[in-house]
């Protein structure tokens, strides 16, 4: 076990998989070179050499079309979007071709491929680089969708998404790069996919978070002391319902935390299927936290109020619990929006 930051838990992936079969290639705009425009690839064109380890031109269509492409040939391609907003260019390759070989070929085709996309705010990128838009890719049948929320699921998820028969997107948040932690290398280290993680356990409510909610959801619980369980759901398609539905017959409580826009969230699928299935178990209505139906902001003081942060969401879970009615999120609270 070592510290590491979360971009270098994902290069420590990288390098792991690729030493350990050939076939795993690396591609994108600056990952070689360079090593990564966030330093996600740095020492991988060293190591493992340009066939393996390539530049690409600034063409998100072209190559990850080359990729879906190498994946049936018989290559594992991780191939990096610098910015989510980027894959808009390329979805055709993923949601009409990589999701649907499988399927089209009666098993007999599979595509091997992971793209790895960073999202987020907290950077300062502004309003056409700081999305999650984890509805681009949730909703198309073939595609499994990750995210990582510690440099240690980082390091796991990514190595199950490489070792994975079927196209992996795993979005990784800018917010957390520079983010530290202990990381456990090797088999021991591998995270899979489709299971979530109680990451704090509680009897009040359920709460399910991912990526770098998770970060703001456990700061919440420790400064507000609410007894809740956090659930950071890592794998969003196909997402762990049974721990989620298991977590709410305890809790008889459920609140889901999304950087995600109030329209259209993640977050609504959980709500519904909780609702459908665990109905009698709940003791009041379940609810979203999530950011607002704008463009994230560029000026620091209102890109701050965009995500979800620890004193937002510890005062409305806090009025929750004593209330058991649903609070308003902060642009109503303040009148900017009924």
């Amino acid at each position: 076990m070592s510290a590491l930051r979360f971009r270098q838990a994902i290069v420590a992936a990288l390098e792991d998989e690729m030493a350990a079969d050939e076939s795993v290639i690396v591609f994108g705009e600056d990952v070689a070179v360079a090593g990564g425009p966030f330093k996600t690839s740095e020492g991988l064109l060293e190591r493992f050499g340009p066939l393996r380890v390539r530049d690409t031109p600034i063409s998100e269509m072209g190559f990850i079309g080359a990729a879906v492409g190498a994946a049936i040939a018989g290559m594992r391609p991780v191939a990096e979007i610098m910015f989510m907003e980027f894959l808009g260019v390329a979805l055709d390759q993923l949601v009409t071709e990589a999701a649907k070989m499988r399927y089209l070929s009666n098993g007999r085709v599979s595509v091997p491929l992971v793209v790895r996309a960073t999202i987020g705010s907290g950077n300062g990128f502004g309003a056409q680089h700081s999305q999650t838009l984890e509805n681009w890719v949730s909703a198309t049948p073939g595609l499994v969708v990750a995210t990582a929320s510690t440099p240690q699921n980082a390091y796991g998820l990514l190595r199950s998404a490489i070792r994975s028969d079927d196209p992996v997107i795993l979005l990784e948040p800018r917010y957390l790069h520079a983010v530290r932690g202990e990381v456990v290398r090797g088999e021991d280290g591998i995270v899979p996919l489709g299971r979530a993680a109680v990451v704090r356990p509680g009897t009040a409510a359920t709460v399910v978070t991912m990526g770098s909610t998770v970060t703001e959801t456990l700061r919440a619980a420790e400064a507000s002391a609410l007894d809740i369980e956090v659930i950071d759901l890592q794998t969003l398609v196909p997402w762990d319902r049974a721990t989620v539905l298991d977590s709410v017959d305890r809790t008889g409580r459920l609140i889901v935390v999304e950087e995600a826009p109030e329209s259209g969230g993640w977050g609504s699928e959980i709500v519904a299927a909780v609702t459908r299935e665990k109905f009698g178990a709940l003791r009041s209505a379940p609810f979203r936290i999530t950011a607002p139906d704008v463009p994230v902001p560029y000026a620091a003081s209102l890109e701050a109020r965009f995500m979800p942060r620890a004193d937002e969401i510890g005062a409305q879970l806090t009025e929750y619990l004593q209330s058991g009615i649903p609070p308003q999120p902060w642009w109503v609270r303040e009148g900017f929006s009924a």
